[in-house]
C-alpha cells in the first residue's frame, strides 16, 4: 500500500465509528488502531481525522435526530461528544504505546493563510515528537455558513497542511461506482481515477447512506480534487470490515485518485480553499490566456462581484460562470471596477498611479 516513511491521513466517518445503537463500535475500532500502530512501527507517520463527536454527544444528551435537529443541538452534542471521542482515541492509542494529540479546526483555520501556517507548524512538531494528531472540525462553534460540512474535505485540507503523501477515506462503500450502488442498473466499480473531471463528478451522489454523517460521494470527490492539487494521492476504501487498512494493503481494493500534478504550497492552499471574497468573470480570450500560464489582465475582464480588497482570494469565472481559477487580487474592487476591459497602457491615467502588472498575477493564481 505504501512506500516507507510516508505521512498518511486516515479519515474515519461517523457511520463506521458509531453503530446503529448509538454506541461505539469498539471491537472494530481496536482493529483500526492496531493497523495504525503497525504502520507507525513500519516508519510511517499517521494523522487521524475522526468524525463521531455529534453522534456520541447526542446519545449522552438524549437529543433527537442524532443531534442534528438544529444548529444549537449539534453544537451542544459536539461539545459533550468531543470529550468522549478524545478519550476514546487516547485510551486506544495508549494501549499501543502511542501518544494521541487533539486538534479541533474550523474552516477559518484553513482559509486564513496565517492560521493555516500555524496549523502546519503544529502538525510538523507533533510528527517530530511521534504523536498522532486526532483532528475533527470544531462543531461546537462552527455555523452552517462557516464550516467544512464534512470531514472528507477537512481530511484533504489537513493533508495539504501536513504535506502528506496520501489520504485514505474509510467509507461505508468500497470506492467509486459510475452510479449509486443499489440502483436499478448495477454500477461499474472505478478502481483508478486519473483526474476529477465533469464525467467523474457526474457519478457522485451527495447523500450519506447512513444518515448519521454529513458527507457523501460528492464530498469525497471534492476531497480528491483538493488532495490531488497538492500532489497527494487519495483513496476511498471500505471500512466496514475489521482491519481496514491491513485489508487495503493486501488486496488493493478501493478507488485510487492519482495525483497528476503538485502545485507549490501557496498555490495548493489557494486551490483547496472553499471560500472566496469575490469573483471576476473573464472573456474567452482571457480563459485561453490563463490556461496557457499567463496572468489575468484588466482587458480580459467582463464583470466583478463582491467588495474585495487587495490580496483577497477571488474566483475567476469563464463566460458560462464556471470557476476556472483562483488567485489573490492585486487591486481592490473599487479600482478594479475602473479598469475593466481596459488595456494596460490606459491604466495609469485611469487610476492616477503606476498600475500593477496584472489584476491577478500568475504566481498568485492556480487553475482549478
Amino acid at each position: 500500500m505504501t512506500r516507507q516513511g510516508q505521512k498518511i491521513i486516515v479519515k474515519v466517518g461517523s457511520s463506521l465509528l458509531i453503530g446503529d445503537d448509538g454506541k461505539v463500535r469498539q471491537a472494530w475500532l481496536e482493529t483500526l488502531v492496531a493497523d495504525i500502530a503497525d504502520l507507525e512501527q513500519q516508519g510511517h507517520s499517521l494523522i487521524v481525522v475522526s468524525s463521531g463527536a455529534i453522534a456520541l454527544g447526542a446519545r449522552q444528551l438524549d437529543l433527537e435526530s442524532g443531534g442534528r435537529a438544529s444548529l444549537a443541538d449539534a453544537q451542544a452534542a459536539a461539545s459533550v461528544g468531543q470529550i468522549a471521542l478524545s478519550r476514546l482515541w487516547s485510551t486506544l492509542f495508549a494501549e499501543k504505546q502511542l501518544t494521541a494529540a487533539q486538534m479541533l479546526l474550523t474552516l477559518g483555520d484553513m482559509e486564513d493563510r496565517k492560521r493555516y501556517l500555524n496549523a502546519t507548524a503544529t502538525l510538523e512538531r507533533l510528527a517530530e515528537k511521534g504523536a498522532i494528531p486526532v483532528i475533527n472540525e470544531n462543531d461546537s462553534v462552527a455555523t452552517d455558513e462557516i464550516r467544512f460540512g464534512d470531514n472528507d474535505r477537512l481530511a484533504a485540507r489537513v493533508g495539504q497542511a501536513a504535506s502528506a503523501d496520501r489520504v485514505i477515506l474509510l467509507s461505508d462503500v468500497d470506492g467509486l461506482y459510475d452510479r449509486r450502488p443499489g440502483s436499478e442498473t448495477e454500477g461499474q466499480f472505478i478502481p483508478v481515477v486519473e483526474a476529477v473531471d465533469d464525467n467523474i463528478l457526474a457519478m457522485a451522489d451527495g447523500t450519506s447512506s447512513s444518515g448519521m454523517g454529513s458527507g457523501g460521494m460528492t464530498s469525497k470527490l471534492e476531497a480528491a480534487r483538493i488532495a490531488n492539487l497538492a500532489g497527494i494521492e487519495l483513496s476511498i476504501i471500505s471500512g466496514r470490515e475489521d482491519h481496514p487498512l491491513k485489508r487495503f494493503a493486501e488486496s488493493g481494493t478501493g478507488t485510487v485518485f492519482r495525483a497528476s500534478r503538485s502545485e507549490n504550497a501557496r498555490k495548493s492552499w489557494l486551490g483547496g480553499r472553499l471560500t472566496a471574497s469575490g469573483s471576476i468573470t473573464v472573456d474567452a480570450g482571457a480563459v485561453e490566456a490563463l490556461r496557457s500560464g499567463n496572468s489575468l489582465l484588466a482587458a480580459g475582464i467582463i464583470s466583478l462581484d463582491g467588495q474585495f480588497m487587495r490580496s483577497d482570494v477571488l474566483d475567476i469565472l469563464d463566460p458560462e460562470g464556471q470557476v476556472i481559477a483562483r488567485g489573490l487580487a492585486e487591486y481592490d474592487a473599487m479600482d478594479c471596477a475602473r479598469i475593466i476591459g481596459r488595456h494596460s497602457s490606459e491604466l495609469e491615467a485611469l487610476l492616477g498611479y503606476a498600475p500593477r502588472s496584472a489584476v491577478i498575477h500568475r504566481n498568485q493564481m492556480v487553475l482549478v
